[in-house]
C-alpha cells in the first residue's frame, strides 16, 4: 500500500486581478471606505450585496454599519426589487454585484422597478470591462452597451480611487437611478497630481496637446496619461480629456476639444459597440465637426479567459497598445478599431 502524496491546493487570482502598476500608489478598497463615511453623516444610507460583498468592497461598509447592510444572497433580481422599496420609503441604497450580473440578469428589474419610477438607487457593477480573466461569464464588456439606452440612468465609469471617493456622496444626492462602474480592491491612485474635481455629468480636460485629444473614461483614462506622458519624449503632443461620467454625456466639452487639426482617439474599458467611442462619434457627427477618429476598446467577440495584463496587451487595452496605436495614427494608418485581415485566396 502506499500513502498519497498530498496535493498542493492551486489557486488564482484572475477573479481579483489587480490592473495597478508594480510600484504604483493605490487606496485600499476606495468604495467601501467612502460609503461607509458617507452613511456616518446620512442615516438613510443603506447597503445591499448579492453574497458578493467581500468582492465589491461592500464588506467595509458591512462591518461599519451591520445594521444597514442586507445580505441578498444570489438573487440580483430580489436584490434590485428590494432596493426599489427601500428607495421609495426615503431610503439610499446602494446595491453590489457583479457587472455582469446586474446588467445581463436583473436588467428588467433595474429598468422597470428602478428607473422608471425615477427611484433614487445606486447600481455598483463589480468587474467592468476586463477586469477579471475569469473569461466570458464575468467579464461585462458590453455594460455600458446594454444600459445606456435606459431612460433616466445616470452612468459612471471612474478612473481611479480619486474619481471613486469623489463619486459616492455624488451619487446618493443625485435624484434618480444611478449605476457606477466599480473598481474594486487597490485601485490606483493617478487624478490628485493633476487639478482635477469630480462634478457628475462633467468631463475634465486633464493635459492639453496639439497632436493627439485622447477622449477617455474609467481605467482607460491612466492610460492615456502613461500613455501622453511616453509620447512626450518623442515630442509628440497629447491631450487627455477625462469622461468619467458616460450618461448623460459631455458634449459641449467633446466637442470643444475636438479640432480637426489633431487625432481624435477614444479610449474604454468596454467593446467598441455601444458605449463611449460610439458616443463620441454621433457627437462629433451631429455637431459637423470632420477630424480624424478612431476608437480604442475591446473587439465585438466574447474575450479569452487569462492572466489580466496578458489580457489587457491582447485586446489593446496596455499602454504599450495604446500608444502604438496612436503612432500608427499618426503615421497615417487607419486610426479605428481594425477589422481582421481577410483570407488570401
Amino acid at each position: 500500500m502506499t500513502t498519497a502524496t498530498p496535493r498542493t491546493k492551486l489557486t488564482t487570482s484572475a477573479m481579483i486581478a489587480s490592473f495597478a502598476d508594480p510600484g504604483q500608489r493605490t487606496a485600499p478598497a476606495p468604495f467601501g471606505h467612502a460609503l461607509a463615511a458617507l452613511a456616518e453623516e446620512r442615516p438613510e444610507i443603506v447597503g445591499l450585496s448579492a453574497d458578493l460583498a467581500k468582492y465589491t468592497d461592500m464588506h467595509v461598509f458591512r462591518d461599519a454599519h451591520p445594521d444597514r447592510f442586507f445580505q441578498m444572497g444570489m438573487a440580483e433580481q430580489v436584490m434590485l426589487g428590494a432596493a426599489a422599496g427601500m428607495a421609495e420609503v426615503g431610503l439610499v441604497p446602494f446595491a453590489s454585484t457583479y457587472s455582469v450580473f446586474a446588467t445581463r440578469r436583473a436588467y428588467d428589474f433595474l429598468c422597470l422597478d428602478i428607473a422608471e419610477p425615477g427611484l433614487n438607487v445606486n447600481v455598483v457593477g463589480g468587474l467592468p470591462g476586463l477586469t477579471t480573466g475569469y473569461g466570458p461569464s464575468h467579464q461585462a464588456t458590453e455594460d455600458l452597451a446594454i444600459l445606456r439606452g435606459c431612460p433616466g440612468l445616470t452612468i459612471v465609469d471612474p478612473c481611479d480611487s480619486v474619481d471613486i471617493a469623489a463619486a459616492v456622496p455624488a451619487l446618493a444626492e443625485h435624484d434618480g437611478p444611478t449605476y457606477l462602474r466599480l473598481l474594486r480592491g487597490s485601485v490606483p491612485t493617478v487624478l490628485d497630481e493633476y487639478d482635477y474635481r469630480f462634478e457628475l455629468g462633467k468631463a475634465a480636460e486633464l493635459r492639453t496637446g496639439r497632436d493627439v485629444l485622447l477622449i477617455s473614461s474609467g481605467l482607460m483614462t491612466m492610460r492615456a496619461l502613461q500613455a501622453a506622458a511616453r509620447l512626450e519624449a518623442d515630442h509628440v503632443d497629447v491631450a487627455v480629456l477625462h469622461v468619467p461620467t458616460i450618461k448623460p454625456l459631455d458634449r459641449e466639452a467633446i466637442v470643444r476639444a475636438a479640432r480637426p487639426d489633431r487625432l481624435v482617439l477614444t479610449c474604454e474599458n468596454h467593446t467598441v459597440i455601444g458605449g463611449l467611442g460610439e458616443a463620441v462619434g454621433s457627437t462629433l457627427a451631429l455637431a459637423g465637426l470632420s477630424t480624424r477618429f478612431g476608437q480604442v476598446g475591446l473587439p465585438d467577440e466574447f474575450l479569452a479567459a487569462g492572466a489580466l495584463p496578458t489580457l489587457h496587451d491582447r485586446y489593446g487595452l496596455s499602454t504599450d497598445a495604446l500608444v502604438a496605436r496612436i503612432r500608427a495614427g499618426l503615421d497615417g494608418h487607419t486610426p479605428w478599431a481594425a477589422e481582421p485581415e481577410p483570407a488570401s485566396a
